[in-house]
């Protein structure tokens, strides 16, 4: 590290130089990136992250941690800085592979790749959105396991954000349920620039941020950006106020330091230049080459590092006082702390199974299933933290004992998500990222393309999220076409690391959320009917584990010449064609096919034992579009399905308008035998 000298009154200025110097040059390396968000939040990050922020670089997952999430994730080089500086095990060779292939360093913050970042962030009002869920996660955990004298569970969550998150529909969503809740340990700080890729923001955005959020019920400031000073004395007062969430609109100027290019757009998505770069350092007065940083301010920011220990060891010291006093409960926290994911729900849901194995229950919703599976598991699974997006009685989501989240009530296991479906699934990001909670909600399955980025985030994370999503076709009956999901099995199907699961009738259901619940490496999403359907005969065995299965063989005497792949509410359809056919002398397989991705992870021996290339008429049976089909069919295909979007009607004359039915399949099957 290049020497100096720097006297103590300077070192918070120059701290955030620093963070400046650092962004500009690995962006110049990178010759990509953004600069501008960096440089004009500097101040404010070296006052959060020098006096405010409780962090152990030497150990980045313990449990009760300050959170920090940056929500304008374009600016990721001001966190790789903070986190080099502050002595994650991100070295500075990092920071100059800025971009790079396999670097800790992406353009955006991924959660994974680096110690130190808490969530993959970049679509912007994402990262704020999680933050409200990782608030909600530590008031519904302090609320789990406090005692009087043992506040065991106590951290801040902070985000940063700009005028995108602000812009975001996502963000107004979850923010007005975090003012809802009063979730009063929840700051965030908003980069009150005033300036978009576009130019400045009175070009599309003249509403006043600060009065929304008061509108909101949050707790609002506004401070000088650039004032130390300022930024600590509203971030104090923040901290103060326990009952409400605090946003500090803080004034900042974009590419602060840039000599020409300061306060303009120019600095947002694009390195400085070599020029400008020079300037900015003349100006702010950093004379050290790129990638130096002086040991004086080095020393400053790796303060963090005793802080840190010290921070740590002190809560060790009351974990141990707390599991004196509270065996069980401290029992189950350090299942938590050290990662555990908890096993009492096994027992109950085989008890379950083999009831439903013994004596086949009557025909069912699955969605009504569902909740039969909640209900013998919601209380014994004690990370289970349910919900619904205002749909509870349809979602049949509300297990058995339990109680309401409500705004300063914490010790629920349900929360009323109310009509934000997109700001549920970004919040149940959080919740799972905070750990200790196994987040699930559900809303019909049409909805599902509110929640799209949220779900695909869960997957790209590899987060334990589960989406209980109802109504899944036509079925529906005469909410009509809005309602009604045609498109949306193939839609989410085409998200890498998405477990799709559509079970064909009450005991696959609860195999499905077998699969769910021990699944720790990303989402599940439940495709549920509303309409009943029967039991099928040959379900239930743990074929669903396999993604598909056989449900039914030819009779005897009969060679197989056909196979009959269905799911969900359609697949005793194929069973129903299956005996039609038999009669005919033709000898069919039936496929339970629940869930492509676990099908698609099976040994290559057993999927072609399942699907044998030699047996070239192939029908499936499912009331959706047949995009993602042809990969199980071959040429000689036929999607018993949907080719347009539904209509109003009751359910079972639906299906006969549409055709989707017994008869459909055997005319199908029979037509290719004879072409």
């Amino acid at each position: 590290m290049a020497s100096s000298t720097i006297s103590g009154a300077e070192l918070p200025r120059m701290a955030a130089n620093a963070l400046r110097a650092l962004a500009m040059d690995g962006v110049q390396k990178a010759n990509s990136g953004h600069p501008g968000m960096p440089m004009g939040m500097a101040d404010i990050a070296t006052v959060l992250w020098s006096r405010f922020l409780s962090h152990n670089p030497v150990n980045p997952r313990w449990l009760n941690r300050d959170r920090f999430v940056l929500s304008n994730g374009h600016g990721s080089m001001l966190l790789y800085s903070l986190l080099h500086l502050t002595g994650y095990g991100v070295p500075m060779s990092e920071l100059q592979r800025f971009r790079q292939l396999h670097s800790m360093t992406p353009g955006h913050p991924e959660y994974r790749e680096a110690p130190g970042v808490e969530v993959t962030t970049g679509p912007l009002g994402q990262g704020i959105s999680n933050a409200v869920g990782m608030a909600l996660a530590e008031r519904w955990l302090a609320a789990r396991f406090n005692r009087p004298g043992h506040e065991i569970i106590d951290h801040f969550t902070y985000a940063f954000s700009g005028d995108g998150c602000m812009e975001e529909g996502v963000s107004h969503e979850s923010c007005s349920l975090a003012g809802h809740l009063g979730l009063g340990k929840l700051i965030v700080l908003y980069d009150n620039n005033g300036i978009t890729i576009d130019g400045e923001t009175k070009l599309s955005f003249s509403e006043k941020v600060t009065d929304r959020f008061r509108a909101y019920g949050w707790h609002v400031q506004d401070a000088d950006g650039h004032d130390q000073q300022a930024v600590t004395r509203a971030i104090e007062a923040a901290r103060a106020e326990t009952g409400r969430p605090s946003l500090i609109a803080c004034r900042t100027v974009i590419g602060f330091g840039a000599p020409t290019l300061a306060g303009s757009e120019k600095t947002h998505g694009s390195p400085l230049g070599a020029e400008e770069v020079a300037g900015a350092r003349k100006k702010l007065g950093w004379p050290w080459p790129p990638f130096e940083v002086p040991q004086e301010i080095l020393d400053f920011w790796r303060q963090a590092l005793e802080r840190g220990r010290t921070a740590e060891t002190e809560w060790a010291a009351r974990l141990s006082a707390y599991r004196k006093a509270f065996p069980a409960e401290g029992a189950e926290l350090a299942r938590i702390v050290e990662g555990r994911a908890s096993q009492a729900w096994q027992a109950p849901l085989e008890a379950l199974r083999q009831g439903w194995l013994k004596e086949a229950p009557p025909a069912d919703a699955t969605r009504a299933a569902s909740g039969k599976v909640l209900d013998t598991i919601g209380m014994t699974h004690p990370d289970l933290l349910g919900g619904s997006a205002d749909l509870t009685p349809s979602n049949n989501t509300r297990a058995k004992g339990f109680g309401d989240i409500a705004p300063g009530k914490f010790a629920g296991k349900y929360v009323r998500y109310g009509v934000r479906e997109h700001g549920m699934g970004a919040i149940m990001n959080g919740l799972a990222l905070h750990g200790g909670a196994v987040p699930y909600a559900g809303t019909f399955l049409t909805f599902s393309d509110y929640m799209r980025p949220a779900i695909r985030l869960a997957a790209l994370m590899k987060l334990q999220v589960i989406y209980v999503f109802t109504h899944d076709s036509i079925g529906l009956g005469e909410d009509g076409p809005t309602h009604q999901a045609v498109e949306h099995y193939a839609a989410l199907r085409a998200i890498p690391n998405l477990y799709v699961i559509r079970p064909g009738d009450t005991r696959e259901t609860l195999e499905a959320w077998q699969v769910a619940l021990a699944r720790q490496d990303g989402p599940t999403a439940l495709l549920l009917t509303r309409q009943k359907i029967p039991t099928l005969p040959g379900t239930g065995a743990g074929g669903l584990a396999k993604g598909g299965y056989v449900l039914a063989e030819p009779p005897a005497g009969l060679p197989l010449q056909a196979l009959l792949l269905g799911t969900g509410s359609e697949l005793h359809l194929a069973l129903g064609a299956h005996d039609a056919l038999a009669k005919d002398g033709i000898g069919a397989r039936v496929i339970s096919m629940p869930c492509w991705e676990l099908f698609e992870a099976q040994p290559e021996a057993y999927k072609q034992h399942l699907l044998p290339r030699a047996v070239e008429c192939r029908v499936a049976i499912e009331a959706g579009v047949a995009q993602g089909w042809e990969r199980y069919l071959g040429g000689r295909h036929s999607l018993v399905g949907m080719k347009s979007f539904g209509a109003s009607a009751p359910a079972e004359e639906l299906f006969k308008h549409f055709d989707i039915t017994v008869e459909a399949v055997v005319r199908a099957a029979k037509r290719q035998l004879a072409s």
